[in-house]
């Protein structure tokens, strides 16, 4: 839960419309689709989302499992502020949602100018990359033993 963002979004300088916007989305919708080239992050205000990967099983088979569950108070789409790739998976709305969507560039250049919110802000952006990356790091490990005791090659190991 990202409470400094919503603190932020209270800051009488950090203006709605100018700085970030608000956007209500019904249930299944989509938010962004993986591949889509984007400059936001958002952070959900109401609502929950899920958080899609697209599968390759085989040339004819694609399946989009769901790799994460988002509430209010969680901010996505994150990545946007440490490069300007491609987003890496699909976002659909669950429930009506909330969104406070946020241009990277406009919140870089507030949190430069604020330092004094700017480094909390940024440290608690970077926890939530952490978390999610150690989370990828245990799904990673969780299939590649699964793959190998599914080939039978754990027990040469």
């Amino acid at each position: 839960m990202s409470s400094l963002l919503f603190t932020l979004l209270e800051n009488p300088d950090f203006k709605e419309g100018e700085l970030w916007q608000r956007i209500s989305q019904s249930a299944n919708s989509i938010i962004f689709s993986e591949g889509d080239l984007s400059s936001e992050l958002y952070l959900v205000l109401a609502g929950d989302l899920r958080v899609l990967g697209k599968v390759d099983l085989d040339d004819q088979r694609k399946i989009k499992p769901g790799f994460g569950e988002l509430g209010k108070g969680d901010v996505f789409g994150e990545l946007v502020l440490f490069d300007d790739l491609p987003r890496s998976a699909t976002v659909v709305s669950l429930t009506d949602v909330e969104l406070a969507a946020i241009k990277a560039d406009d919140l870089i250049s507030f949190l430069d100018a604020h330092p004094d919110c700017g480094y909390p802000i940024m440290k608690e952006l970077l926890s939530v990359v952490v978390y999610r990356l150690r989370k990828a790091n245990q799904r990673i490990f969780s299939l590649f033993a699964w793959g190998l005791k599914s080939k039978g090659l754990d027990t040469h190991l």
